[in-house]
């Protein structure tokens, strides 16, 4: 991977009721890492980390940036640290062994299994050149979570996704919002981003059950309320239907990741949202900030 490259495969799952959901995404490159920033992006492989995030009732979050000794891959895992993602009979499972960011230090520990209902041969350039792709592996999943804290063992709808890079993506991109959202035994995926040269994406990929992707016309913008932070958030909805969070999950001051209701086709559905405002975290205020989140453990190593 060269200097300023990245790689991130990314899960996440919101329970069957609603009331909890999860992310988990492994980065090589960790894009969001400000040990990464102030190291030049010379060296992606020397900046991993798991990180989890829980949302609902005991929720933590964990983002240890490792060094090169944690990590170790083959073409059907990714272990970094005491955590790990790999290929298991076709299902994506995740253990976890972490321990999550101030204010509450704990560890946190268990399994994630994902099952996509398909593999799709999707992927999608984000700008001309091709310097970012991303790849929806299982638009349309199922998950389970088990992770050793009462009350986070369940099951819900689940997505399985990857990007991957070759320059940062403050370089690139001024602002991006995604989402992914059950619909019709599949699922459907938007992505819009404006770039800093004033380009747009506009993509919109119908997923079915058996992993067969169709772009699809994208439906009307619609606008989401700002999150706590501020952060402008939008997604696709029906003409006329107003978007609405259901759920917040991930508020920071560039970022935000959120549960959001929409009407697509006359259908109403709740899915995975997020929001990156990349004009803000290029303010190099951000990074000492992120970096009591996101603690280095530099000299990690295997036993």
């Amino acid at each position: 991977m060269p200097p300023n490259g990245y790689a991130w495969w990314y899960v996440d799952g919101i329970s069957d009721d609603g009331k909890r959901a999860v992310s988990v995404i492994g980065f090589i490159g960790s894009v969001f890492s400000p040990w990464y920033a102030w190291s030049g992006r010379r060296n992606p492989a020397n900046h991993v980390c798991l990180n989890v995030a829980t949302y609902g009732p005991g929720g933590r979050f964990t983002m240890t940036d490792r060094g090169t000794n944690a990590l170790r891959q083959t073409p059907d895992s990714l272990v970094i640290g005491p955590s790990a993602m790999h290929w298991r009979d076709g299902v994506w499972v995740i253990d976890i062994n972490e321990v999550s960011s101030p204010p509450l230090i704990s560890r946190v520990q268990g399994q994630i299994r994902l099952t996509p209902s398909a593999l799709t041969g999707v992927e999608l350039a984000l700008t001309p050149d091709g310097a970012h792709i991303w790849r929806p592996f299982g638009p349309t999943s199922t998950i389970e979570v088990d992770l050793d804290t009462p009350g986070w063992r369940w099951q819900g709808h689940g997505y399985f996704d990857a990007n991957f890079g070759t320059r940062a993506l403050e370089q690139d991109f001024e602002r991006w919002t995604w989402g992914r959202y059950p619909l019709g035994g599949g699922s459907t995926c938007f992505y819009d981003a404006t770039r800093l040269d004033g380009s747009t994406l506009a993509a919109a990929v119908y997923f079915d059950a058996q992993g067969h992707g169709e772009v699809i016309e994208p439906h009307p913008k619609a606008r989401v309320a700002r999150s706590l932070w501020g952060v402008a958030r939008g997604t696709r909805a029906d003409a006329g239907y107003r978007p609405k969070q259901v759920k917040a999950m991930l508020d920071a001051p560039f970022y935000a990741r959120s549960a959001v209701r929409t009407c697509l086709d006359g259908e109403e559905t709740v899915g995975a949202h997020e929001a990156l405002d990349l004009k803000r975290f290029r303010n190099p205020v951000l990074k000492p900030m992120l970096a009591i989140r996101v603690p280095r453990r530099a000299r990690w190593r295997f036993d």
